[in-house]
């Protein structure tokens, strides 16, 4: 007969406190548990869990499992002290035979048949796993608002007991506002609990796709904005289409290339709303054009300009 070390099993030391050994089969159950789990070994994996938790789990069974003396490690062969014959729940009595299919012999003789008919194999009632997915919007879903029809595949108990994917819909609204990278959670639309305890919740994770003229940065909008050079220079009034409408947005005298302007409130809705970045950027006419060529050769001749900034007294 082979020796059973049940803290081994449930990863915890022989000192470990009750609700520490609760806590422990709890973790490895939800890992382990056959309607979730995908490990290759998990249905052998829940009987050495549930055989554990029948002996730790039970203050008695426990007081009695470490009479059998610390020395042992799991796997060897083990001879039972002379005076355990007779002792807490020991082999021998007139039990039906089977009973105990899903423990061990280690189990059986020590605690006997009846053991685990009278309830050492607990049921376990636990939170399902969070199921986690990603959703791509566009930029306008965080101005109006929209509904997304999301497609999910779940494990389920089929009728032959086997654990098989399931496929739903599910129709999630979309709220105003919402940011790239933002979490919405859904209570109870993730993995199904176990025994009677809740279903987890469905974390979807927002991310936005590409935007031809915005780019995201949190709660702001960035966005490059071309410009004429006499708008650079002399200043202008300038309509721009943002999602939530078009807006008016005044460039200042002698804007240089490169300058960034700020309009608040006019980012992404959230609370509080992310602002507008823009980005000047001068567009010039084609030096092609003869108008614009003629134009740029009398610039040159009678403007004293160093656009590379000589400094004063250089």
């Amino acid at each position: 007969m082979k020796f059973r070390d049940y803290y081994q099993v449930l990863g915890v030391d022989r000192s470990a406190s009750a609700d520490t050994i609760r806590k422990a089969f709890r973790r490895l159950a939800r890992k382990y548990h056959p309607d979730v789990s995908k490990e290759a070994d998990a249905d052998h994996r829940m009987k050495e869990i549930n055989e554990a938790w029948a002996v730790l789990g039970d203050a008695e069974k426990r007081a009695e499992y470490d009479r059998l003396g610390q020395g042992w490690s799991a796997g060897r062969d083990f001879t039972p002290p002379p005076e355990w014959a007779g002792s807490f729940h020991a082999a021998g009595g007139a039990q039906a035979p089977g009973d105990m299919g899903d423990f061990s012999e280690f189990f059986e003789h020590f605690f006997g048949r009846g053991a685990q008919r009278r309830g050492a194999r607990p049921e376990f009632d636990g939170r399902g796993e969070d199921h986690r997915a990603r959703v791509e919007l566009d930029i306008e879903d965080s101005f109006h608002g929209t509904t997304r029809q999301l497609t999910l595949q779940t494990p389920s108990i089929d009728a032959r007991g086997q654990v098989a994917m399931t496929t739903r819909s599910l129709e999630v609204r979309i709220p105003v506002g919402v940011r790239e990278g933002q979490v919405i959670r859904l209570a109870g639309q993730g993995h199904p609990g176990f025994g009677r305890g809740p279903a987890g919740d469905l974390l979807l994770e927002v991310h936005f796709r590409p935007h031809p003229a915005l780019r995201v940065e949190g709660r702001d909008l960035r966005m490059r904005l071309p410009v004429a050079p006499w708008e650079a220079a002399l200043g202008a009034e300038i309509r721009i289409e943002l999602p939530s409408g078009p807006i008016r947005v005044r460039i200042p005298a002698d804007t240089g290339g490169g300058r960034q302007l700020r309009v608040r409130g006019r980012g992404i809705p959230a609370s509080p709303p992310g602002d507008l970045l823009i980005d000047v950027a001068i567009a010039l006419p084609p030096a092609s054009d003869p108008k614009a060529r003629a134009l740029y050769e009398r610039m040159a001749r009678e403007l004293d300009f160093d656009p590379r900034g000589t400094p004063p007294g250089g």
